[in-house]
């Protein structure tokens, strides 16, 4: 666990440092809406452990509890029972004897009890689901050719089979083909079929489906509009009240397009219902939030990428067809992380952009952000780990990614974020969701694809972004050994690639790999190294490999998005997989990292106003999560 410092917060105004907090509250209170969609037991489960952990009654010297300890922070860091990226079930290392004795020497009162329900009860029902390795074993499965919706444990539908839900989905957009403006179907609500066999959406709202914390939400959305820095900022966070109230998503598009055209404002924030990542059909919304004001020294680097925007476009090595004539909208900021919320805590993005909708980025372009402060802290805590000595080929390349890394992981960042998600247009008629399960690996694919080609195009050195044409290479260089190798080690032995990130770079590792002479495996003392044989060769197939997930996307075509994600993004080799958990496993690092969020407290004057904002970093892990659930607990 890790922390981020709020740098240069205290410049801020006290309107601009009032509007943090108020934006800070709302999206604390959207934490439990997450632990729900990624799983309808989790909210009980957490209640129940954190009963059980917090009871002196129950003997904390104990391996048992110390195993109920570790099983307790890896729910509260994946907002659930199952890993936040590789999506399995985890595996308590307590037994439910161990549980079910624990149990009964707790308070029942303080047990997130049904009415009529018995500890015994409790336990039937949630027992199967955390010890059973074949219930739930899966919050999201993409596995080919079975049914993702009745094998995935993801809360976004209920009783519906995979069939069904693209049944109901094409229904209402046949319905309104000939709309222009179409909403995001889906995005917020859950299906449902009922005992009659009727399937209906239930939309999450102020006066639906989690009601009483988006009531919360718009209570604080209410506060932070008073303080707005600008007439135009808001109109957004009013938008995006309104849409919380009705939940419509006509308005949702509204806000989205409102909320690209403010750009003036220092402070600005996420959220909402966004990526769709964690719903095995690609439609459903995690919720997430997100605080930030931007970090003026930095944003120059990504204001130069945004104002090119038009001559990367115009120069991309994939089809004139798939090219925007005109790229419209594109804004770039490096931002300070202010609060982190929902699906972006405790583990968080380190750049975004939004919005998701294809035809808004058509029409109005896109809002990218890095995020500097996170960056940053990765990159101290990487530092003499140890991790780049055991896996890079030799000292020269070694000595290539200590002298580039940092300046070309940012980079690769900012052109993937702010240029390569809103780069290239689909062929008239072409369905947004035409690629289905496969269609969030394809465009991160994509946006990678993108960053890669460019990052080693002497446009960047004219522009000032990199010092010289060598930088590029240490850019290569690890995010192939990542592909190939290194991610690895967040793979349980036995299982496949499911998280569409990670098949994102194993696809365009292994094609690279397969398809050319540019990299090559080799043994070194025992030991399986990464070769670049041959940079600029590399990049040519990274521009061969980027034209055909560019034609992909821009066609729709579903055949050949499976082929590629099955045969490249997948699988996992066990010999390769095994060797690198042991070389791992000696450096004794965590393969994950996650942040503790600062305490940000508003200071009162004699008459109950705020006069000052300060930020504490105080707050323990543990500490921090019995407060969440204490103090922002709506749903239990």
């Amino acid at each position: 666990m890790l922390r981020y410092r709020l740098n240069g917060f205290d410049n801020l105004s006290l309107q601009q440092k009032t509007l943090v907090y108020y934006l800070s509250q709302a999206t604390l209170y959207g934490r439990d809406i997450t632990f729900d969609q990624f799983g309808k037991h989790n909210l009980r489960i957490r209640k129940m452990l954190e009963v059980v952990y917090a009871d002196s009654s129950v003997p904390h010297d104990t391996d048992g509890f110390r195993a109920l300890e570790t099983y307790l922070k890896r729910v509260w860091f994946s907002s659930g029972i199952h890993h936040h990226y590789g999506c399995e079930k985890f595996k308590p290392g307590f037994s439910a004897d161990y549980l079910r004795h624990a149990l009964t020497l707790v308070d029942a009162r303080n047990l997130p009890l049904s009415e009529g329900e018995t500890v015994s009860d409790l336990c039937d029902a949630l027992f199967p689901v955390i010890f059973d390795e074949h219930v739930m074993p899966k919050r999201v499965n993409k596995a080919d050719g079975e049914d993702l919706l009745l094998t995935s444990a993801c809360n976004f539908y209920e009783n519906v089979t995979q069939a069904e839900a693209e049944a109901f989905y094409e229904r209402m957009k046949d319905a309104d083909k000939d709309c222009d403006t179409p909403p995001s179907y889906g995005l917020n609500s859950t299906l449902v079929k009922d005992e009659s066999g009727q399937i209906q959406e239930h939309v999450w709202s102020a006066n639906g489906k989690y009601a009483e914390a988006i009531r919360q939400i718009v209570y604080w959305l209410e506060k932070a509009a008073d303080v707005a820095e600008s007439e135009q900022q808001k109109k957004v966070i009013l938008l995006l009240i309104k849409y919380y109230n009705t939940g419509d998503l006509k308005v949702f598009n509204e806000y989205c397009i409102e909320w690209l055209r403010e750009n003036n404002a220092s402070i600005d924030f996420i959220n909402g219902f966004i990526e769709v990542y964690g719903d095995p059909l690609g439609l459903k919304g995690s919720w997430e939030g997100l605080v930030e004001y931007i970090d003026e020294k930095a944003t120059e680097r990504m204001r130069t990428i945004s104002r090119n925007a038009q001559w990367f476009e115009d120069h991309s090595p994939i089809d004139p067809r798939f090219r925007k004539p005109v790229v419209k909208g594109v804004s770039a900021n490096v931002i300070c992380a202010a609060m982190l919320g929902g699906d972006e805590y405790p583990s968080t993005a380190i750049g975004i952009n939004l919005p998701n909708a294809d035809w808004i980025r058509a029409q109005y372009g896109s809002k990218s952000i890095t995020i500097s402060n996170i960056t940053d802290a990765y990159n101290k805590a990487a530092k003499g780990s140890g991790f780049k000595a055991e896996f890079v080929i030799d000292d020269a390349t070694l000595q290539l990614i200590e002298k580039y890394g940092d300046v070309c992981d940012d980079l690769h960042t900012d052109l993937h974020e702010c240029l390569g998600h809103g780069s290239g247009q689909l062929l008239p008629g072409v369905d947004p969701d035409a690629l289905k399960a496969y269609g969030s690996t394809i465009e991160e694919a994509r946006a990678d694809l993108f960053g890669l080609y460019y990052i080693a195009d002497e446009k960047l050195v004219e522009l000032g972004l990199v010092p010289d044409g060598e930088a590029y290479k240490s850019q290569y260089y690890t995010y192939m050994m990542n592909g190939l190798m290194t991610q690895l080690i967040r793979i349980t032995p036995g299982n496949q690639i499911e998280e569409a990130h990670m098949r994102n770079r194993a696809l365009i590792a292994h094609w690279c790999l397969e398809n050319g002479n540019a990299l090559k495996l080799v043994k070194r003392n025992g030991k399986t190294f990464l070769e670049v044989v041959d940079y600029m060769e590399l990049r040519a197939l990274i521009a061969r490999l980027l034209a055909e997930v560019q034609r992909i996307k821009s066609e729709g075509d579903f055949e050949a998005a499976r082929l590629l994600v099955e045969r490249y993004g997948v699988k996992v080799d066990e010999a390769l997989h095994t060797e690198v958990l042991a070389r791992y496993q000696k450096l004794n690092l965590a393969p994950y990292k996650g942040f503790i969020n600062p305490q940000i407290l508003p200071v009162y004057d004699e008459k109950g106003d705020i006069c000052d904002i300060q930020v504490s970093y105080s707050e323990g892990y543990a500490q921090q999560m019995f407060r969440y659930s204490s103090e922002y607990g709506t749903l239990i």
